[in-house]
């Protein structure tokens, strides 16, 4: 009777991690996408000032990780010292800055849900990289998806509704721009992606230690694009006369340095599998929460791209997971049992 008990507290037990992991990542990066449209899309003031200083998020984001990330290895008593050479965590932190960068400003020019969207073709721009730096081989039906994937998010930035433009700019140069920059973030991020994952395979590292190296040099590099520019006494300025966009960027920056903790608690218990579904449905929540709250049209030639992107996705997650299902090894056969009296007939 013990074990019945068992087996049902293992699996209470999963579905809280399950409710746990979920929740801690659609909270965070859902909150995230908001705050960072509401940062660069929203003006602030009775002036209506916009912030342009997408290098100062991407430092206040990298310092606050950092923070974090030393002092979980000082309070699990690991070490500090760089595993790989330092080069190695500074080419990371360079794409890594780029792709965040790119981000940021793409939102000056395109909105919200159709940066969202796009950001589900990265895995062309990681097969590519990883076909390169990895030596990997894909088959012909992860080709089908990315091409799938491409096309619904084509569709999704070729037919925008009249009534969504930019707040900086109006006219097809300005999509245009924001679609190049967009072209910019997944191919920086499909690298940083990719070499993160060679240096994890190449050297005996922890993931804590490799983002408190990345994110201290990109504190270094962002400073000091900051300071190059003459961006950084003007990002100071601004945020000292409007508070609610400190906080705003307060708040941004803790809420992606706690995504990060949900992200590998997520891949650590439930594997890759579980989250790349968990971030699809994220990304389809956050698209609905902006067209929501940022009062975003959709045309009907989106939606159909959507769906599209959506449909691919959520078909290559459970073909994966079906896969995976079928290649588990079978239950050990029971062992016959010795020592009890045969029933009398």
């Amino acid at each position: 009777m013990a074990e019945p008990e068992t087996v049902n507290g293992v699996k209470e037990s999963k579905l809280w991690k399950g409710v746990f992991a979920v929740s801690g990542i659609m909270s965070t990066l859902v909150i995230y996408g908001v705050l960072q449209e509401k940062i660069m899309r929203v003006p602030y003031g009775l002036n209506k000032e916009f912030f342009k200083y997408s290098l100062f998020l991407v430092f206040c984001n990298r310092l606050t990780t950092s923070a974090v990330s030393a002092g979980a290895l000082l309070a699990s008593k690991k070490a500090l010292d760089p595993v790989a050479p330092v080069y190695k965590y500074c080419l990371i932190s360079v794409t890594n800055i780029l792709t965040t960068t790119c981000q940021y400003e793409a939102l000056k020019y395109v909105s919200f849900p159709v940066q969202t969207l796009a950001k589900c073709a990265k895995m062309i721009p990681v097969m590519v990289w990883g076909t390169l730096i990895m030596q990997k081989k894909y088959k012909g039906f992860d080709y089908l998806v990315a091409f799938l994937v491409t096309l619904g998010c084509s569709v999704f930035i070729l037919f925008p509704a009249g009534d969504d433009i930019s707040p900086y700019n109006k006219g097809r140069e300005n999509t245009v721009w924001g679609v190049s920059l967009m072209a910019g973030y997944l191919g920086f991020d499909g690298f940083t992606s990719t070499f993160q994952d060679k240096l994890f395979k190449g050297y005996n590292m922890e993931i804590h230690n490799q983002i408190f190296y990345t994110t201290l040099c990109s504190c270094v590099l962002s400073f000091t694009g900051l300071v190059l520019q003459g961006h950084l006494l003007l990002a100071v300025d601004f945020v000292s006369r409007h508070r609610d966009c400190l906080l705003d960027i307060a708040l941004l920056s803790t809420v992606a340095t706690a995504s990060q903790f949900f992200i590998s608690y997520t891949i650590r218990t439930f594997g890759a599998l579980t989250f790349a579904a968990i971030m699809t449905t994220r990304q389809l929540a956050s698209i609905m929460l902006s067209c929501i709250w940022f009062s975003h049209p959709l045309s009907w030639e989106q939606c159909i791209g959507s769906v599209i992107v959506f449909g691919s996705l959520y078909a290559k997650n459970l073909l994966n997971n079906n896969k995976k299902s079928q290649t588990q090894p079978p239950p050990p056969p029971e062992l016959p049992q010795y020592g009890k009296p045969e029933s009398s007939s």
